[in-house]
């Protein structure tokens, strides 16, 4: 009979530990959950880079491709950024006139970031945090950054790229 208990003992600790290692797996690491094209380059969109560029008015522009606007440039603070959540996209501002857009989905769990602030893009569930420069783990349990979204600056509108 105490042999029978040990066995048991033995599966439950063994069921255990298969569980709590299966809570630490990480989501979709290589695209956050977002369909966007593998091997995707981080997005940087600058006026300054456009102005020296000589676009300073309007520009030269042919056409402007009908892209759905997803924010206005006005709508992301330099130094922080917006989330769209229905869209599932973070989009920051880390210096003023330059963006970057990454899959608002946590690479640890899958929950969707709920701030951008003092430099991170931060996940509600766990703590993960991610820098606003190139979506890389700043603060774990995250181990994946962020996958880079093409976007692009159209006057002050935000387009997909």
């Amino acid at each position: 009979m105490l042999e029978t208990s040990r066995r048991t003992v033995l599966a439950c600790a063994g069921a255990a530990c298969a569980a709590t290692l299966a809570g630490c797996s990480t989501y979709n690491s290589s695209s956050g959950g977002v369909d966007a094209p593998q091997g995707t380059q981080s997005t940087e969109s600058s006026s300054a880079s456009a102005a020296a560029s000589g676009g300073a008015s309007g520009g030269t522009g042919a056409g402007g491709g009908g892209a759905a606007v997803l924010a206005k440039t006005s709508d992301v603070p330099v130094g922080g950024g917006t989330i769209l959540t229905d869209k599932k996209i973070v989009i920051t501002q880390p210096q003023s006139g330059t963006f970057h857009a990454f899959t608002a989905v946590c690479t640890h769990a899958g929950c969707t970031v709920g701030s951008v602030s003092s430099g991170t893009i931060n996940c509600p569930c766990h703590g993960s945090r991610f820098n606003i420069n190139n979506g890389s783990v700043v603060n774990g349990p995250a181990a994946s950054p962020l996958a880079p979204i093409n976007i692009k600056v159209q006057g002050t509108s935000i387009v997909q790229a």
